[in-house]
């Protein structure tokens, strides 16, 4: 074998021993170098797909009589009672309601949304966003942390579970990603949901002529944020309230707010007593 050819042999060795040591070496270090630590998930309010924070009033253009004036007893138009909710419905008495200091009982989570209401929405702390809803001067916290544990008692606004859902990700009751509705606004932008799951609520009306659900009732919404034609900021709320033993199927409502420029026309008051059947209640 010519003298060239072995040295070539003996260099092309080399090399290949060189680069086998060189790729142990990288493995070694690979295996006695820590990984570095994955960044922790974002926090619910980071993650947040929309901007919920701000003032929002109450647009009323359906439902008026239901929602604007207190409609006569025995007026249960459109909501599903089976003949144990009608019974309880008929049975309502303002009077009796006020001598008990029942006076919110139109305010819990299953009614209070579709009362002329003003919102007031910010992050309590980075996992629990809070509404403030001047009517009735009530609260509703949505928890994002899933440790989170709700009340020892009911309360007239529950304990709300929340998550954050992409439209079209969200099982049974599909967000609001229709809001060519009645008297709604059409959509330019909606890209997420807030989705939230209330129980633990004391016994509540639906309408403030007594229309009843239980303590056993399960109020599913969705939140959604979209611009209007004309560039306002729009709230949709899309809900199911589930009450097997006043309701013989789920009632569902969607509800519209708007965005105000700030909080000049918040203003929280008590639980009003019931307004008399046929008076219109103040928004403004």
């Amino acid at each position: 074998m010519a003298r060239g050819h072995c040295e070539f042999r003996y260099v092309m060795f080399a090399a290949g021993v060189l680069c086998l040591f060189a790729t142990n070496v990288r493995a070694q270090q690979a295996q006695s170098s820590p990984a570095t630590p994955a960044a922790p998930p974002p926090t619910p309010q980071a993650a947040a797909p929309e901007d919920f924070t701000g003032y929002w009033v109450a647009v009323i253009t359906e439902d008026w009589r239901f929602r604007m004036v207190t409609p006569p007893k025995g007026d249960f138009a459109s909501v599903p009672l089976n003949p144990e909710g009608t019974k309880a419905a008929n049975q309502w008495d303002q009077a009796k309601d006020i001598a008990a200091g029942e006076q919110c009982r139109a305010f819990g989570a299953g009614g209070i949304m579709r009362m002329p209401i003003r919102l007031h929405i910010a992050w309590q702390d980075d996992k629990t966003l809070r509404m403030e809803i001047d009517n009735g001067n009530q609260v509703r916290l949505f928890h994002f942390d899933k440790a989170a544990q709700p009340p020892a008692k009911p309360d007239w606004q529950g304990f709300s579970a929340a998550a954050w859902e992409t439209v079209g990700q969200g099982e049974g009751m599909a967000p609001a990603a229709n809001n060519n509705r009645r008297g709604g606004p059409g959509p330019n932008s909606l890209s997420g949901s807030l989705k939230s799951v209330t129980t633990k609520m004391r016994p509540g009306y639906l309408r403030r002529n007594g229309i009843p659900y239980s303590g056993d009732a399960v109020l599913t919404e969705f939140l959604d944020r979209t611009t209007g034609p004309n560039n306002e900021t729009w709230l949709i709320l899309t809900s199911s309230l589930d009450d097997p033993k006043y309701l013989t199927m789920p009632f569902f409502v969607t509800t519209h707010y708007k965005k105000e420029p700030d909080g000049s026309k918040f203003s929280p008051r008590p639980c009003e007593a019931t307004m008399p059947v046929g008076v219109t209640v103040p928004l403004e």
